[in-house]
């Protein structure tokens, strides 16, 4: 096949293979990446032009799991794959995170990566080769990209790292961190752990170099035999006349709202400036001609904005808010805000502020995913919503963003270490966090409130956790490590390095930078800082405020009863069509679970529910005892004897021979269909669980 190209890649003892030239062949760059029977097909497609007036770059993932990949069929009414599951989104800001920053300054043209998922083996994750082969088809592509990146992940199985470990594999590691580079730095980390010290994130983020740098190599080779020249494309610049006048006319003022340290009186401030700047070049320009300028106008305002917080950092060491490097803003921690609800927390830091609130429910309210791989039951959720109204905004309520997915994942992530096993606690566990306020770090806000609100609700988790989100000031070879960055710093400044924990070690761990990458001594100064940060927000405001799980949980909380049945009269507890578990849960109101060894949980808000659901089920699943009487009712009438009904469900047989003690010639001459009569069990069979029941000796009721 004419320009077809196959070759192949070892990591750590497994053949990953990129092949170009069979699929996709009018996209800019296509790629199949592919090990084990995962492959992934990578396409990347990008614009000859920037739109008119584009003033930002235009880059968009998409990455979809076909379910044909994996035999499946779609569920749901239609049958075919609909939006973005949320795994998928996760993907999606895997990649596009480490890849962003490494497009040209000022390339506008729209750029989209399509990965699909085309076969899965449920063995190797997909989203590492769709990482790889976004690179790869980048690499080979006309459109200018300053690769390759590599990526793999780590696991960490007894003491020794792993390389992309196969799905199975995860469950024994007690790690799983990604890593994202190129062969000179990192660019992006993204993972949690079971509480590993900062010596070990440090040590398994340079063990995933080592392997990025071999990736980065080959897809250098693989570009000289299968890349395109690149495309010339046009940058935007800025007209000199237009940044001349802009800044004349907005530095001095920006500088002085700078000043203001609070947050809603700076935007103010800086947002007056802005606009008398683009008021009086429009008046001197005309409407016409400052149409076409406004993009530069607007381009400049930042570049100053930028400018100033950075030259204000580096080289006068002062922050927006005049705090040191290390200073953590003021913090308030609150239980109990809301009076009807399980558990809830408010946890202010400085200009952020997230209301996180818990909710205990039964296996019932467990999430369903349906994914690729299979259908998976979830019992701990962790969401996050960030309404305009946290940063003083009016915008349209849309559905959830990719940006709420990330930080409510990363969230949850940082408190699945510490949660109870459904042995310990058999709830299932939503946790809710509402971002009321923001400047900065509000997911990090709401690991600390996540905390506040589990302990409040009584969730027994294993240790507090709490959360800390580090900048970075990068000037040639100068670099400024700051400690809970706000809204300006993250927006100007070069890092976004959130790193969340408990006392003994590091639960889970993001970094998003802005420039070609981070070094090993800066990696390690993050780490340490965060870590004193950390212990500080840990010790002295969140152990404070409550040092451990509530003993109580809130009357307004379904209390949970637990009864075991033998695992055969599951059965008999469910009914035909599951009659005999609907007429419990009808009648009683309270929630019942039913497990495969016979444990069955009953929930419900007050205790004499419980005690009635109970007494259903035991009279439902109750098993005949030796020796015991009981009153039952004749159901069935035979030559040889007569069926008696001792409990729902169960019946035995009393023998013709054992109704009187006097012969019986006929059993219908002493009993009949519907009779109640009081039988003593005999003999229970286990095995065939046959009853036999004897009249004899028994004082019948009067009939």
């Amino acid at each position: 096949m004419a320009g077809y190209i196959k070759e192949t890649l070892e990591i750590a003892g497994k053949t990953i293979t990129f092949e170009t030239g069979r699929l996709a062949k009018q996209a800019d760059g296509a790629v199949l990446v592919g090990c084990g029977d995962t492959l992934v097909l990578c396409t990347v497609v990008a614009s000859k032009q920037a739109r008119e007036g584009q003033s930002f770059f235009p880059l968009t993932v998409e990455y979809r799991e076909k379910f044909y990949a994996a035999g499946k069929i779609p569920g749901g009414f239609f049958k075919r794959e609909g939006r973005l599951r949320e795994s998928e989104i996760l993907t999606c800001r895997l990649i596009d995170r480490p890849i962003r920053p490494l497009f040209p300054e000022g390339y506008l043209n729209e750029v989209q990566v399509i990965l699909t998922v085309i076969s899965h083996d449920r063995e190797n994750a997909p989203d590492i080769l769709a990482l790889l082969g976004t690179s790869a088809a980048l690499e080979i592509s006309d459109v200018p990209f300053s690769g390759p990146v590599g990526g793999v992940r780590i696991g960490r199985v007894e003491g020794s790292f792993v390389v992309n470990p196969l799905v199975p594999e995860k469950e024994f590691s007690d790690m799983d961190i990604v890593v994202a580079g190129t062969e000179d730095a990192v660019t992006m980390i993204e993972g949690e752990a079971k509480e590993i010290t900062e010596e070990d994130a440090a040590a398994a983020i340079e063990f995933a170099h080592g392997e990025i740098k071999k990736i980065a190599a080959f897809l250098k080779k693989f570009r000289e035999k299968a890349g395109r020249p690149k495309r010339e494309v046009v940058l935007k610049t800025i007209d000199p006349e237009i940044k001349k006048k802009t800044e004349a006319l907005a530095k001095g003022k920006i500088e002085d709202a700078f000043k203001i340290s609070d947050k809603i009186k700076r935007q103010d401030a800086i947002a007056d400036a802005k606009k008398e700047a683009s008021e009086a070049i429009e008046k001197e320009l005309g409407d016409e001609a400052f149409k076409k300028a406004s993009s530069d106008v607007g381009s400049v305002l930042e570049e100053i904005e930028s400018g100033i917080i950075r030259d204000r950092i580096a080289n006068e060491s002062v922050r927006p808010d005049g705090r040191k490097f290390d200073e953590i803003r003021p913090i308030e921690c609150e239980i109990t805000v809301l009076p009807r609800t399980h558990g809830s927390g408010l946890f202010t830091r400085g200009q952020t502020q997230a209301l996180v609130v818990v909710t205990l429910g039964s296996d019932d309210d467990a999430q369903i995913l349906d994914e690729v791989e299979g259908e998976f039951s979830k019992t701990y959720m962790l969401q996050y919503n960030f309404p305009p109204f946290s940063t003083g905004e009016a915008k349209p309520l849309r559905g959830v963003g990719r940006r709420e997915v990330g930080h409510g994942n990363l969230a949850e992530r940082s408190l699945r270490p510490v949660m109870p096993s459904r042995e310990d606690f058999p709830y299932t566990v939503q946790v809710v966090s509402d971002i009321l306020e923001s400047n900065g770090s509000s997911s990090m806000a709401s690991v600390c409130g996540a905390t506040l609100a589990l302990m409040d609700a009584g969730v027994p988790i294993t240790k507090p956790v709490a959360g800390i989100a580090m900048g970075l000031i990068k000037e040639g070879d100068k670099f400024i490590i700051l400690t809970d960055i706000q809204g300006a710093e993250d927006h100007f400044g070069d890092m976004d390095f959130k790193v969340a924990g408990t006392k003994d070690g590091i639960t889970a761990i993001q970094m998003d930078i802005k420039i070609s990458g981070v070094t090993r001594e800066i990696m390690a100064k993050a780490l340490s800082e965060a870590k004193k940060a950390r212990l500080f927000i840990l010790e002295e405001k969140i152990v404070k405020c409550i040092a451990e799980p509530k003993k109580e949980m809130s009357p307004f909380a379904p209390k949970v009863s637990v009864v075991t049945i033998s695992k055969e009269r599951i059965k008999d507890l469910i009914g035909p069509g599951g009659k005999n578990i609907k007429r419990i849960v009808e009648e009683t109101g309270a929630k019942i679970d039913i497990e495969q060894d016979g444990s069955v949980r009953i929930f419900a808000n007050d205790d004499s529910i419980s005690q009635m659901a109970i007494r259903m089920i035991k009279e439902v699943t109750a098993e005949a005892e030796v020796g015991a009487v009981y009153e039952g009712e004749v159901v069935k009438l035979m030559p040889f004897g007569a069926f008696v009904n001792i409990m729902p469900g169960t019946d035995g047989l009393v023998h013709i021979s054992a109704i009187r003690k006097e012969r019986v010639e006929k059993v219908e001459d002493v009993l009949k269909e519907g009779q109640r009569v009081k039988v003593l069990v005999k003999e229970v069979d286990r095995k065939t669980g046959k009853i036999s029941l004897t009249m004899k000796d028994v004082e019948q009721p009067e009939n």
